[in-house]
């Protein structure tokens, strides 16, 4: 019988070979005058789905009504307006060439790496880029993993009081559960953008918003 490759696995390997608190550095943030997530929404994700970028701007609403609140599925849940219900089936990303497993111990898992998304010793670059993933790859709903990881990753910024004024370098790249120099290269990218003053002009459409 052939073994069927479990990237969510994958990813938990790599993310347990990573040295988080060694990662991000000391950044003073910036804060820009424009929200560069909202901006994402608002031209990129708007040229394709009006409607959709319509329903993930009163979901980044409520990231910011919780800044002080732990991130948790269930408030994630929430903001997607999906039921609070971890999906029960395996699940497969860009076009089925990644396949991310499920037994009975994958939802606590989920909720455990959750939980390490406010740990003061990691560096805010570096837990926010590693919850970017964990949502990605455990991809705990049935529908709106890739938006549940922009939120998830805005709600960390939140949090710490950073407002980041470009988001497209980040969420139009698709990430590959394998790659752990795409990981360390991720936080290299998250630690610029939380500190250095946005960039002039909009965000430029490149592919669809990934993963």
């Amino acid at each position: 019988m052939p073994i069927v490759r479990d990237d969510l696995e994958t990813w938990l390997a790599v993310r347990d070979s990573v040295p988080w608190q060694t990662l991000g550095g000391t950044v003073e943030p910036v804060t820009g005058r424009r929200d560069g997530i909202a901006v994402f929404v608002d031209t990129v994700v708007r040229q394709r789905d009006p409607a959709r970028a319509d329903t993930l701007l009163k979901a980044l609403a409520g990231v910011r009504a919780a800044k002080d609140a732990e991130l948790s599925f269930e408030l994630m849940a929430r903001w997607l307006g999906e039921r609070a219900e971890f999906r029960t089936t395996p699940a497969f990303a860009k076009g089925g060439r990644e396949r991310y497993g499920l037994d009975e111990t994958t939802p606590r898992r989920f909720r455990e790496c959750l939980a390490e998304s406010h740990d003061p010793a990691v560096p805010l670059a570096a837990r926010a880029a590693r919850v970017y993933l964990d949502v990605c790859f455990f991809h705990p709903f049935p529908d709106g993993n890739a938006r549940a990881a922009m939120l998830a990753f805005a709600h960390l910024l939140v949090r710490d009081g950073v407002t980041v004024g470009q988001a497209g370098p980040l969420l139009l790249v698709a990430r590959r559960a394998d790659d752990r120099a795409g990981t360390l290269a991720l936080v290299k990218l998250v630690e610029v953008l939380i500190g250095r003053l946005p960039a002039r002009g909009t965000e430029h459409v490149a592919h669809a918003l990934a993963p």
